[in-house]
């Protein structure tokens, strides 16, 4: 069956002055790692985010690695992290040769527990990632609380929850490190790239070294430590710049967007759940994602491949890092286990228009209805 419409999950939108900045990278041949806007799109993510420094990097995952090689995580050393999480915060973890201590999330935020944290800490923990999943952001109080109390490092992985807010503190600040993916289904893209957000100067002298190669700032080809090369590059620093100026505008899009699939989805509360947004948070909704009832039967997967013939691209919610093999436990994380497979994110995107979103939840009552 042809599918009557083309909706994609996840689209970027290049609508200020990306093409421009990155004509004049063309044109001047600053194509590399070096250039202006390297410096002015760190600049500039920097203030937004009202800290000290800004470290640009080729992706979200290296964002993640820096900071823990920066903390000098090594064999031995466990870190904590919610079990349902993109794999990337795992593997950043496993880089370093240190292992990821997992925690079950809470039923509302979908988030890491802070109350299931404390019981997991041992004399070899040495730091905690939490994840503002899907552009919620964590409880982050009581997190700094335990972490103040055992001496342990925060990093914010942030790269799904640009703009969002904690308490009215922008996430990336409220750790000792935040982390930002630029990929190209991203809040604000730049293809691939990341961003490092820190107020510690001692770390973000650190990271920077390691950034490039481990060269000494001081003797050009001079290597005293074993680096890597996780820059960004001038080309995608003028993309993220052109991204940046427009932020708001991305981020009052999705606001916009999810509110309408909320009202319109509201009257079916006994078929669906959403993520909300709680009272100390603001949302980034990265991803607009719903969560099947127990009075829904039809399965989550059977439902996507329904939604697929009706030209609406979806994609199942994280699966959790206890059931990957690198990871695997024979354990149960009840809430992480029930909401990774019973839910789904649907199109999220600034550029989604009314008649879109009232059809995709016309189509999702439909099946959940007629198939249960």
């Amino acid at each position: 069956m042809k599918a009557v419409k083309s909706i994609p999950l996840a689209v970027p939108v290049l609508n200020g002055n990306e093409k421009k900045y990155v004509m004049d990278c063309l044109e001047t041949g600053w194509i590399s790692s070096n250039g202006k806007y390297v410096n002015e799109f760190e600049k500039k993510f920097a203030e937004f985010c009202g800290v000290e420094h800004a470290l640009s990097c080729a992706n979200g995952t290296v964002a993640l690695h820096l900071p823990l090689l920066a903390y000098e995580v090594g064999p031995g050393d466990e870190i904590i992290i919610p079990t349902f999480t993109y794999i990337a915060t795992a593997n950043a973890v496993k880089y370093c040769g240190a292992t990821p201590v997992l925690i079950d999330c809470e039923p509302n935020t979908w988030n890491i527990d802070p109350k299931l944290i404390e019981e997991k800490i041992t004399d070899k923990t040495k730091g905690i990632i939490v994840v503002h999943l899907y552009g919620h952001p964590v409880d982050m109080d009581p997190i700094m609380e335990i972490a103040k109390k055992h001496n342990l490092f925060v990093i914010e992985d942030a790269a799904e929850a640009h703009g969002a807010e904690y308490k009215g503190k922008i996430v990336g600040s409220i750790g000792d490190v935040g982390t930002f993916s630029f990929f190209g289904n991203k809040i604000i893209s730049t293809g691939e790239g990341g961003m490092i957000t820190t107020n510690n100067s001692e770390i973000a002298a650190k990271m920077k070294l390691l950034r490039g190669q481990g060269m000494d700032p001081e003797r050009r080809y001079w290597f005293n430590i074993v680096g890597y090369n996780y820059r960004m590059t001038n080309m995608q620093a003028a993309v993220g710049l052109g991204q940046l100026e427009n932020i708001d505008w991305h981020l009052n899009g999705r606001k916009k967007v999810a509110n309408a699939y909320i009202k319109q989805l509201a009257p079916y509360s006994e078929l669906f759940t959403m993520q909300p947004e709680l009272s100390w948070a603001k949302h980034s909704y990265w991803m607009v994602s719903v969560l099947l009832t127990d009075k829904v039967k039809i399965s989550r997967d059977a439902l996507m491949k329904l939604l697929e013939i009706d030209g609406i691209e979806t994609r199942p919610l994280f699966y959790p890092m206890h059931q990957m093999p690198p990871y695997f436990e024979d354990s149960t994380y009840p809430t992480s286990d029930h909401i990774s497979v019973r839910g789904l994110n649907i199109p999220t995107n600034a550029l989604l228009i009314d008649t879109d979103i009232s059809y995709i939840c016309e189509r999702l009552v439909f099946h959940c209805t007629n198939n249960s």
